[in-house]
């Protein structure tokens, strides 16, 4: 089993053997807790829950602070379920760090949320081109024709039209990523390239779901 939750640091560039830089991610994993297993008998898929972060029991809500006393688990700050093949081979209890998940080399997806970019046009948004900035136009930056005449299209506005909108703050994975380094004195992650999210973000990092040799 390869999944562990993080907290994004920051990014900075190590050196490779060849004395190349090399951009990466740091992450801070601390070591995971596993509260729960999912079983395909039971729940229908094999899954397993990990928990990170110390939290006060007060602050926990009670539906989730009676969950908790039922694992018989201290509160954790976050919970996260990773579908992953081996899952149902951990014992409920034990601690996963990232030593035991990781080694330089791997190939991982991060998944994390993007940063909020909050309201923006289709230009910004979508990449849409502007309007002409000459001869007395008046429509620069608006999203421009949306629809067909009735005649034609149905004199609708259709389902997945790129519209203005809220950007960003959504759940974004990124694919086969090197770990170059493994810090288990202070339990760091050194992911090749950029993850989502700000710093400071929850990430969940797991073994490729197209893992193979050569990836960047």
């Amino acid at each position: 089993m390869k999944g562990i939750i993080g907290i994004k640091v920051g990014m900075t560039q190590v050196f490779d053997d060849e004395g190349r830089a090399v951009p990466v991610t740091v992450i801070h994993a601390e070591p995971n807790k596993v509260l729960r297993l999912r079983t395909q008998a039971k729940d229908g898929y094999d899954a397993v829950q990990l928990g990170v972060g110390a939290i006060k029991p007060h602050k926990v809500a009670q539906p989730q602070r009676k969950d908790f006393e039922k694992l018989a688990v201290e509160p954790v700050r976050f919970v996260r379920e990773f579908r992953l093949p081996g899952a149902t081979d951990l014992e409920p209890g034990s601690v996963i760090k990232v030593e035991d998940a990781f080694s330089p080399g791997d190939i991982v997806d991060v998944t994390g949320t993007s940063k909020g970019k909050g309201f923006a046009g289709v230009i910004k948004r979508w990449g849409f081109r502007r309007g002409p900035t000459s001869h007395g136009s008046k429509y620069h930056r608006r999203v421009g024709s949306l629809a067909a005449r009735t005649s034609g299209g149905g004199g609708r506005v259709h389902p997945g039209r790129k519209m203005p909108g809220h950007k960003g703050h959504a759940r974004v994975t990124v694919l086969r990523l090197r770990v170059e380094r493994v810090d288990a004195d202070r339990n760091l992650l050194l992911v090749r390239g950029a993850v989502p999210g700000p710093r400071g973000s929850l990430v969940m990092v797991r073994d490729s779901v197209r893992n193979r040799k050569g990836a960047m």
